[in-house]
């Protein structure tokens, strides 16, 4: 899961309810400084929320962009069903379609990072219209790699016995941590607790289950939105999927590539300034 660097907010941004077709869903915004140049939707991935992009708010807002940070439906803050329907791979990619139509300021720029990718690439191939342009963060073209679908299927299993008991399932992850992992700080352990515990079992079933069986739709994006400018962006090692996998399907989507040194699965909190020049600089050539 992505550890926030901080969880303070910097200036300019707030956190707040967006309210759209599809009920409301919890936000960070920062709004940009000087002349603006758009706004940026950002989808986080499994396990995750919208403070994982807390480290973008300020260079980006500092770049001119409007930043809109997500929890998904069933996410940390925003409230979903004990309905694994609910969290269909379609539906969610709905989801994203009504938080870009309510931040009302045309088409905007998608990012989604790892599992958010995946349900950020179904919005755009229902309408590609409606985006700027589309980054792919620390995601793939298809089911994660095959150990971590053993982890995940090991997770799902768990909460499909515990999801009623998010605590022991949350204690029995802990007890899996390697021998040697670094202390977080207390701070930021309350904090993942608690995101933890306010996120619905069901929907980190089905969507456990996207990641799993998620069939190579590279192909279907190229032929719905062949003329959206596409980036993909990845730590120079990633465990969910081989970076040579990005690569080949950033060149088969003719999309621009970046990987940030020093950073795995998360460079967004992992360096996040180096993260968000590359970011505004794609979004300054489109």
């Amino acid at each position: 899961m992505s550890k926030p660097p901080r969880l303070s907010l910097p200036p300019r941004a707030v956190a707040r309810r967006l309210v759209t077709a599809r009920g409301e869903f919890a936000v960070h915004e920062a709004l940009p400084a000087g002349e603006p140049r758009g706004t940026a939707l950002l989808v986080p991935g499994f396990t995750g929320s919208k403070e994982d992009f807390i480290g973008l708010l300020e260079p980006l807002s500092a770049a001119g962009y409007r930043v809109v940070t997500v929890d998904g439906r069933g996410q940390h803050e925003s409230p979903g069903p004990a309905d694994e329907a609910a969290y269909a791979q379609d539906r969610l990619a709905a989801d994203v379609l009504a938080q870009a139509d309510a931040v009302q300021d045309g088409p905007v720029h998608l990012l989604g990072h790892s599992l958010g990718g995946l349900i950020s690439r179904a919005a755009v191939l229902r309408a590609p219209d409606r985006f700027r342009t589309l980054t792919l963060m620390s995601s793939g073209p298809a089911a994660i790699d095959e150990a971590q679908q053993e982890r995940t299927k090991l997770l799902v299993a768990a909460l499909e016995m515990l999801g009623d008991d998010m605590e022991a399932v949350w204690q029995a992850m802990r007890a899996q941590d390697p021998e040697g992992t670094p202390q977080d700080s207390p701070e930021l352990v309350e904090f993942l607790h608690r995101r933890w515990l306010g996120t619905v079992p069901q929907q980190l079933i089905a969507t456990g289950r996207q990641l799993i069986g998620e069939p190579d739709r590279v192909a279907e994006l190229l032929a719905a939105a062949p003329g959206l400018p596409k980036h993909v962006l990845s730590g120079a090692v990633d465990y969910a999927w081989p970076v040579p996998l990005m690569d080949d399907m950033a060149h088969r989507l003719g999309a621009h590539r970046t990987v940030i040194a020093g950073t795995e699965h998360s460079p967004n909190a992992e360096d996040p300034a180096a993260t968000a020049a590359a970011l505004a600089a794609f979004w300054d050539a489109h």
